[in-house]
């Protein structure tokens, strides 16, 4: 038993996760998403919506631990604009392009009029808001008190108004945008085997990395950025990534597949890999500077919503042009 407990205990530290919640979480999350995905495309879509609210809320409370504000309210109803607007416009596309410029505009304005205010509030939501960032950040393990100190933000010349501007401008292009790009895939034909490729084969990927990298890790991919990463690990989210595309692909779009188009989940398996590799190291870059370890902590063994989706949102807009580029 001690010997069990042990290898456990190993393995939960070269992964940097308790593997049996991670696990369990990660189960739960593939049954859930997978039956609302077969289900109906008009639930997934509001499946997204509400995973993409989650994550505008993780942001806000993360930004405050660093003094960042952005205009939650703001962000909030341009994210939802953004993807209903996708979904039930005629033209999809062009309703993603105009929602988004439209959301982007009126998102700066409320960050430009939180400045000019002072960040003033009302009151009671103030108190209110003030209680569940206090709160939130308990639960991860943050003390409120403790000036938050960054080494990162120290050396910023930027004055703390444009750095909130700056901050509201990056939440638009990262969640409302990238998400834009999974409602995309829904309006299309075989809907299901795009997001299969957009969802999953990040998840595999990251399965790929953890396995290779417990198991062999040894040549740290960038000691500086992500010490717990490898170059064994890499090499386990790339086989993990091309298995998955092939498969999706050969499934989905067999006609292509068949007739010489074998490589191009190749090629994309292989993009997504460095595009997921690339985007856990932006975020590990980010929480860094933030002074935290997870973006969240609703998903037991993963951290938040933000920390299981960051890679799928960053690979969406590669699989929905690459397919539109193989012509399916």
């Amino acid at each position: 038993m001690n010997k069990r407990k042990d290898e456990l205990a190993d393995i939960n530290k070269r992964t940097g996760r308790n593997m049996p919640q991670a696990i369990a979480t990660g189960a739960i999350l593939v049954i859930g998403v997978l039956g609302v995905l077969l289900a109906s495309p008009h639930a997934f879509t509001y499946l997204i919506l509400a995973f993409m609210l989650i994550a505008v809320w993780e942001l806000k409370v993360d930004m405050t631990v660093a003094h960042i504000t952005i205009p939650f309210l703001g962000l909030t109803v341009g994210s939802a604009y953004v993807l209903l607007a996708t979904w039930y416009s005629p033209d999809h596309v062009m309703g993603f392009a105009v929602s988004f410029a439209t959301a982007l505009v009126l998102v700066i304005l409320c960050a430009c009029m939180l400045n000019l205010a002072g960040f003033s509030t009302p009151q009671i939501v103030a108190k209110q808001a003030k209680k569940a960032e206090l709160d939130a950040m308990k639960k991860r393990g943050l003390n409120p008190d403790q000036p938050f100190d960054s080494p990162a933000l120290h050396r910023t010349l930027m004055p703390l108004g444009l750095r909130n501007i700056v901050a509201t401008v990056l939440s638009v292009l990262y969640i409302p945008l990238l998400a834009g790009f999974l409602i995309l895939m829904l309006t299309q034909k075989q809907y299901q085997w795009r997001l299969f490729m957009a969802v999953f084969v990040p998840a595999l990927s990251d399965t790929g990395g953890l396995i290779f990298g417990a198991a062999f890790g040894k040549h740290k991919l960038s000691p500086r950025i992500s010490p717990k990463k490898s170059w064994e690990g890499l090499a386990g989210s790339a086989l993990f990534a091309v298995i998955g595309t092939v498969a999706f692909y050969g499934f989905g779009f067999t006609a292509d597949f068949l007739h010489f188009g074998w490589w191009k989940p190749i090629v994309l398996g292989l993009v997504l890999t460095i595009v997921g590799t690339l985007g856990d190291l932006s975020a590990s870059m980010l929480k860094r500077d933030l002074g935290i370890k997870d973006m969240g902590f609703l998903l037991k063994g993963h951290g938040g919503v933000l920390d299981r989706v960051d890679s799928i949102l960053l690979c969406a807009p590669f699989v929905y042009g690459a397919l539109t580029l193989f012509g399916v």
